[in-house]
């Protein structure tokens, strides 16, 4: 039996189906959560975040018209509530922890490969000075990063989720990593290789 696509299952879960919006959950849990804990800095803050998110769109099925994607539209409650929980926020020094979670993210994929000591240090100076990087950048240049280069949307999809044309996000994407870079190598990281745009 084919599986059903994401409009099927919100068809169904307005129908009063809760399994079929369990499915949409587990398809969209952890990337979702990927993109908040990017926004909000903070793990429980992005399970808080995350779940609301669900919460608010099970609650909104009905208003659901289908002109965007189910997951776009999720995704774009996850922002919002990212960067009302930013707005609420006290303002906080800019200093990134040394047990920020996007740090430990960032070395996750890399620590099989790391097994001398002296790289895994750099490396964590350089993915610390990364997170700082990022928070460094304005709230739509590092929003618009986190989409696109982290959890790879194409512009078409980033375009969707922010309400803007495609063109802006390309220069944002291309804006933010120049800053990014510039901020990097005033640290003293030499940067090579980057990844094209998408």
């Amino acid at each position: 039996m084919a599986e059903s696509t994401d409009r099927e299952l919100v068809d169904a879960a307005r129908g009063g189906d809760t399994k079929a919006f369990g499915e949409i959950v587990k398809r969209y849990q952890r990337r979702l959560y990927r993109v908040v804990v990017h926004m909000v800095r903070n793990e429980a803050e992005a399970e808080e975040v995350t779940q609301e998110c669900f919460f608010r769109a099970y609650n909104a099925l009905d208003r659901f018209d289908g002109r965007s994607e189910p997951f776009t539209w999720m995704y774009r409650i996850a922002v919002n509530l990212s960067l009302n929980m930013l707005r609420a926020r006290k303002p906080r020094g800019q200093a990134t922890p040394l047990d920020d979670p996007r740090v430990e993210g960032a070395l996750v994929e890399r620590r099989p490969a790391l097994t001398d000591p002296l790289a895994q240090n750099v490396d964590r100076e350089l993915a610390v000075a990364l997170a700082a990087g990022m928070d460094n950048l304005s709230e739509t240049l590092r929003v618009t990063l986190i989409l696109v280069a982290i959890d790879g949307l194409s512009h078409t999809e980033a375009s969707a989720v922010l309400g803007c044309p495609e063109g802006t996000i390309a220069w944002r994407v291309h804006e933010a990593r120049k800053q990014l870079k510039g901020f990097l190598e005033a640290k003293g990281h030499e940067l090579t290789g980057t990844r094209g745009d998408r």
